[in-house]
């Protein structure tokens, strides 16, 4: 009979002291304790004394235990592997031992510890843990029965997939029944714990479940009116996910769903009806949603408008009473982390109506309550709804909207402007008679006493700028200008950060049309800049750059220019190169540089080499902790990759002057390393900055050319999307300045471009890039391209008959007229194709109509008079009279 492991006194008394310690809330005793736990970590017992204070040492208080407990978890994530088996046993046992603990901290953290050594050691080596928890669930002893499903609840949340494998011989063949005779227990958080259960393995249709499935239903309609919250939440939870899995089984109930969920909608807790009204989200994207709502919506609608509101929880969080806090820093903690969008190479469309903007519906009109909430589901739902019941929905909502908007709280008319900004893009139509008056009223809100109303207001006439921007300028288009840049200097914080953003839409709406109104514009932007907190600045920077992208070459006169680039620069120059604020101010650089072309030449200089600086930081950091990870921290590559961006921006606004930064620069040496790197968003950017380089100044380019090719070649990987089309044009550009000595490397490249246009599913950018630059290589080396023409070009004139006029397109149908010219036969078949995409042309220059009109001409006269009737009878109108008006034929 071997001994259990027994602690020793001095060793339990240091490690308790230890726990005391790492309680503090002092930063220098945190890291002391943080290298002790390094230096314990060496001896094998110390895990033994570990869950020894979780399990069994009962005169200390319960965090301190649990403390033990969540730094053997912690242990167990980091070294597992290093454990020996007897320290390994014993933990093993400790913890099925500890499941029923009396105490519920204590039993949590013990299933938190299960879950972590189930999801490390992959169950596979801990056979009997199932079995034991599975029979625990048994017991009459009401900790263990919780213990044991609590702890299998984790499990189910952090290892459902591998439960359903054979690996482990299937255990939810017997699981699942198992749980689903728990839905009826008598304690409420046994019946939580089993739905939870159940719930984990909806989604992935998990076969167990599914042969179950009418027993399942069964069990939750029967808990439907249940007492607990929590047991509700789960409800409704499943039956969400349901919705998106087994419709098939709801639809006989679907009535009766739709009644329970509406009553939930409107549950006491705010959790319950959160969960609730996630239902309407998911119906909305269902083919059904229509036929199962209609007869619903007078009901419903008015529910979502009622959950918009702000809850007085709410109005104290967002401090809703303080009207003005300008001079109030920002908490750090409260600036969220924002995303770099790396460049995409795109190309204009002839339909542009810049509708195409799917920002996210900007319901997140509160950033500092980010986490969802009610209001936002409710807002959420309704626009979905909206744009499934299109005009169907404002005879329900236009009453509701009426009571709202006008209503003396304004808690109660802040979500009636909520609500009239999510239906707008699903209602538009109906809403335009409306409008003539709405607007004006909005406008005039946007003056309003309370804080968040003037916030919201904001937000949902950016969901209507569409509309003013077609209107006379001076009806609504100048009010709300004026109106919405004195809320940018407004003297709440949440105001100026919603009437930014909402100034930076209406910019991407109205482009050009703010052209006259640039010098009132950029005078309050720019006196924002000395108002601003620091969150608020970096959205300023986002409305200043969305300006330039707007206005373009119409910014560059020099009274805007001595305005807009002094605050611009002197942050630049105060702003550290590790400081994360440089993304946005990079960002907003980049298309102010691509606005100002020539004007920008002044500044160019310092940025040129900061953002060369950047790259090589970032690089020379890579290196160093790929070569010694111990000693040296992996970079942020975002710096690398917003530095390229700006590159080129810089190569496409000052187009060739950056020749002479380039040429005392190692710009293309680094570039070579980042088209190598393994992240996928360096290499698209990367590629962006090459084919700007490419079309700036190709001198440079040209001795590398052979080592750049290969890599573009293997970057052709429809997998990664933007990487792949950014490669793509960059090859392009590449073989227009290349000319015909781009033969030798046509082989690297034509046959993956080749099956990625002939790819289904494609997005369309990468389509349109790969015809272009299959066109392009074409147009260089007709005699290399023009044998393969019978394998894309259906699919080539298919995707380029919908972009406007310009010079990719011009080059691209040269390459396609050659390479006819050496190939007709292997256009024979889809010469409608070609007919079509010839079509598209509304002022081709002369040459190329003359190279149309040579092989439509010649077309004809090969099949003869006949013939070409028949083959054009099959035109559709437009397309035949749109010949015949052109070319004649």
């Amino acid at each position: 009979m071997k001994m259990a492991w027994q602690p020793q006194e001095e060793g339990l008394r240091q490690i308790l002291q230890l726990l005391k310690e790492s309680q503090s809330p002092d930063t220098a005793t945190q890291r002391a304790v943080q290298q002790k736990l390094e230096e314990l970590n060496k001896f094998p017992d110390f895990n033994n004394y570990l869950i020894f204070v979780l399990t069994k040492l009962t005169s200390e208080d319960e965090p301190t235990r649990s403390l033990s407990g969540l730094i053997l978890k912690n242990n167990v994530k980091a070294h597992f592997h290093k454990f020996l088996p007897a320290v390994t046993e014993f933990i093993k046992q400790e913890c099925l031992s500890a499941v029923g603990d009396p105490s519920p901290l204590i039993r949590a953290t013990v299933g938190i510890l299960i879950t972590t050594i189930a999801s490390k050691g992959e169950l596979t080596t801990w056979p009997e843990l199932l079995p034991a928890l599975c029979s625990m669930l048994d017991s009459q002893d009401y900790n263990v029965c919780e213990g044991s499903f609590g702890a299998l609840q984790k499990i189910c949340e952090d290892s459902s997939e591998l439960l359903d494998s054979d690996a482990l011989n299937r255990p939810l063949n017997i699981l699942i029944p198992k749980f689903l005779q728990f839905f009826k227990h008598s304690s409420s958080k046994i019946r939580s714990h089993a739905i939870a259960c159940v719930n984990q393995f909806i989604i992935n249709r998990t076969q167990a479940l599914m042969i179950h499935i009418d027993s399942f239903l069964e069990n939750l309609f029967h808990l439907a009116t249940d007492d607990d919250p929590d047991v509700r939440k789960n409800v409704c939870r499943a039956l969400v996910m349901l919705l998106e899995v087994r419709m098939d089984r709801l639809i006989p109930h679907m009535h009766n769903i739709i009644e329970y969920m509406l009553m939930r909608t409107q549950d006491p807790d705010e959790g319950v009806a959160l969960e609730a009204c996630e239902f309407w989200l998911s119906l909305a994207e269902q083919p059904i949603c229509k036929e199962a709502l209609s007869s619903h919506l007078t009901r419903l609608v008015p529910i979502l408008v009622r959950g918009m509101k702000y809850s007085e929880i709410d109005i104290i969080l967002l401090k809703g009473d303080v009207e003005e806090d300008e001079m109030i820093p920002d908490r750090e903690e409260d600036i969220r982390p924002r995303f770099h969008k790396s460049r995409t190479h795109t190309i204009k469309h002839s339909e542009e109506n810049g509708d195409d903007n799917e920002d996210d519906d900007g319901l997140d009109d509160d950033s500092s309550l980010s986490d969802w909430n009610l209001r936002k589901c409710s807002a959420a739902a309704l626009d979905v709804l909206a744009n499934v019941f299109r005009e169907e929905l404002l005879p329900v909502l236009v009453p509701i909207l009426k009571e709202t908007l006008f209503h003396q709280e304004w808690e109660i008319k802040e979500s009636g402007i909520l609500a009239l900004g999510a239906i707008a893009e699903g209602c538009m139509t109906g809403m335009i008679p409306h409008l003539t008056e709405l607007i004006p009223y909005l406008i005039n809100c946007l003056s309003d006493k309370k804080a968040l109303v003037r916030a919201i207001t904001c937000w949902t006439l950016s969901r209507y700028s569409h509309w003013v921007v077609s209107q006379p300028h001076d009806h609504y288009l100048k009010p709300l200008m004026t109106e919405l840049l004195k809320r940018v200097l407004d003297g709440n914080k949440r105001v100026q950060e919603a009437a930014c953003s909402a100034f930076a839409t209406l910019e991407e709406e109205a482009c050009t049309e703010l052209v006259p109104y640039l010098g009132f514009i950029l005078e309050t932007l720019v006196f924002a800049f000395s108002k601003y907190q620091h969150k608020n600045l970096l959205i300023l920077y986002d409305a200043i750059g969305t300006l330039a992208d707007s206005v373009g070459h119409h910014l560059n006169k020099p009274d805007y220019i001595n305005l807009l680039m002094p605050p611009l620069i002197q942050k630049w120059n105060i702003l550290k190169d590790e400081d994360k604020d440089l993304f946005p101010l990079l960002e907003c650089l980049s298309s102010v540089a691509t606005a100002l072309q020539s004007g920008f030449l002044p500044y160019c200089e310092p940025v040129y080499r900061r953002c060369v600086s950047l790259v090589e930081q970032t690089l020379n950091q890579h290196i160093a902790n790929t070569q010694n990870p111990e000693q040296f921290e992996a970079p942020d590559k975002d710096f690398m990759i917003v530095a390229l961006d700006l590159l080129s921006g810089l190569a496409e606004g000052l187009n060739g002057h950056i020749e002479k930064l380039v040429v005392h620069s190692n710009i293309m040496q680094l570039l070579y390393q980042c088209m190598q790197d393994p992240m996928p968003e360096v290499r698209q950017s990367s590629f962006a900055l090459l084919g700007d380089l490419t079309k700036a100044c190709f001198q440079h380019v040209l001795p590398c050319i052979s080592d750049f090719l290969p890599i573009l070649g293997q970057n052709l990987n429809p997998e990664f999307i933007s990487v792949c089309n950014n490669a793509t044009w960059a090859i392009g550009e590449i073989s227009v300045k290349l000319g015909p000595d781009t033969r030798p490397y046509i082989p690297l490249v034509l046959n993956q471009l080749i099956v990625i246009i002939n790819k289904p599913n494609t997005p369309k950018t990468l389509l349109e890039n790969t015809a272009i630059t299959i066109g392009r290589l074409g147009y260089v080396c007709p005699h290399d391209v023009a044998p393969l023409l019978q394998q894309f070009v259906r699919q080539w004139c298919t995707s380029l008959r919908n972009i406007r006029d310009n010079e990719e397109k011009d080059s691209a149908f040269r390459g396609m007229c050659q390479m006819i010219t050496v190939n007709p036969a292997g256009v024979v078949q889809e010469f409608i194709f070609f007919c079509d995409a010839v079509a598209s042309w509304v002022n081709p220059k002369d040459d190329l109509k003359e190279m149309f009109n040579k092989i439509l001409h010649g077309f004809k006269n090969q099949v003869g008079e006949e013939n070409w009737r028949k083959f054009s009878d099959q035109f559709p109108p437009q397309l035949k009279e749109r010949l015949y008006s052109m070319y004649g034929v």
